[in-house]
């Protein structure tokens, strides 16, 4: 029987030619055997008779459907709102949240989109790379495609608004000044930082200074440190060709490489904090968010975010929906079940804290 492709009404082209439907113009085969009745008889001269009749309802022939296809389709239609009642009944199913994490396409990007010479010196894991379509490019005067490149991407936040957050890696020696040239070229008025310098091995470079150092041709100085329970708020400028502009930086490192950390309370603090420093910001560039890779530790962070916008504004989250519009901008947000079901809990423990007037 004809295959019909996942993502097309019509019959797919490697379906007919599987069935040798196809002749070598593309053109439908006398052979189809959906369209063909086949009459023989004993002794006959004639031993097949074709009935043409059919021909004109023949299905249209799409073009294959690829994997990639089917990912970006699952990717962009996958939903599933949860009011607050059920959200926290869903929090409490982990076999259930695992099952549904588990069917979520990663859309890791292959090495070979991304045909750029010396690449691969400023990726810190081989397997994380941007994706293409949202991937931020630098903006150098007289610069080759090589110095264009940082692997870092573009991110929607809540509603879908364009370039609210770039999730990027941590800087690696011969990427910091890239780094600060992408947050001075994007004016982000804030970096939040979820990773230590070191978990075992290296996860991200040292890329702030003590009290005011040159990165390339970018001046960053501490102006002030701010510490509470869970995280610290340092006071920067950067200053590049005569102009100087504040930056907040604010370092978590209460969160353990693809685990979650011990409370959400924590992580809404830190959600919390953030709203605040976005409220008294003057430029509303986008934040930049990093962990090591730049994919679990980062995507939990944005996507709680992202959730807790939801649930104050409609009462209900899409945290499937959420995670899926994650990767289409950036394979592989969120890195784990275990991710997946924090995520859940520390959006349920959000929502409990909502005044009861304000929805589902």
């Amino acid at each position: 029987m004809v295959q019909h492709c996942l993502a097309c009404s019509g019959v797919c082209s490697a379906s007919l030619l599987a069935l040798g439907a196809m002749d070598k113009a593309g053109r439908p085969s006398f052979s189809a055997k959906k369209h063909v009745r086949l009459q023989e008889r004993r002794g006959s001269n004639v031993s097949l008779v074709l009935d043409m009749s059919s021909l004109a309802s023949v299905e249209p022939i799409c073009s294959v459907c690829t994997p990639r296809d089917i990912t970006l389709r699952f990717l962009r239609t996958s939903s599933h709102i949860l009011t607050r009642e059920e959200l926290r009944q869903q929090a409490r199913s982990l076999e259930q949240l695992e099952e549904e994490f588990s069917k979520i396409p990663p859309n890791f990007v292959n090495p070979e989109e991304l045909d750029i010479p010396g690449r691969a010196l400023k990726d810190r894991y081989k397997t994380i790379l941007p994706n293409p379509e949202s991937r931020v490019c630098l903006r150098r005067a007289g610069s080759q495609e090589d110095e264009s490149y940082i692997n870092a991407n573009y991110i929607r936040g809540y509603a879908g608004r364009a370039q609210e957050y770039i999730a990027t890696q941590g800087p690696m020696l011969n990427t910091v000044v890239d780094f600060w040239q992408m947050v001075w070229q994007e004016g982000a008025p804030l970096i939040v930082m979820i990773t230590k310098l070191q978990e075992g091995k290296e996860k991200c470079v040292h890329y702030w200074p003590e009290k005011e150092a040159n990165y390339g041709p970018f001046t960053i100085g501490l102006q002030g440190v701010s510490e509470h329970a869970e995280y610290i708020v340092r006071d920067l400028t950067i200053q590049f060709d005569g102009e100087c502009r504040p930056v907040k930086h604010v370092f978590f490192p209460s969160w353990p490489d693809q685990q979650t950390p011990e409370s959400a309370n924590a992580l809404l603090h830190l959600v919390s904090e953030v709203e605040h420093i976005l409220q008294a910001a003057d430029s509303t560039g986008p934040m930049v968010v990093h962990c090591s890779a730049g994919i679990g530790r980062t995507g939990c962070f944005i996507a709680t975010r992202i959730g807790c916008q939801q649930l104050k504004a409609k009462g209900e989250v899409d945290v499937l929906g959420i995670v899926c519009q994650l990767r289409i901008d950036r394979g592989g947000m969120i890195q784990t079940s275990e991710q997946y079901q924090f995520l859940h809990h520390t959006l349920a423990m959000y929502a409990s804290q909502l005044p009861e007037t304000m929805g589902p």
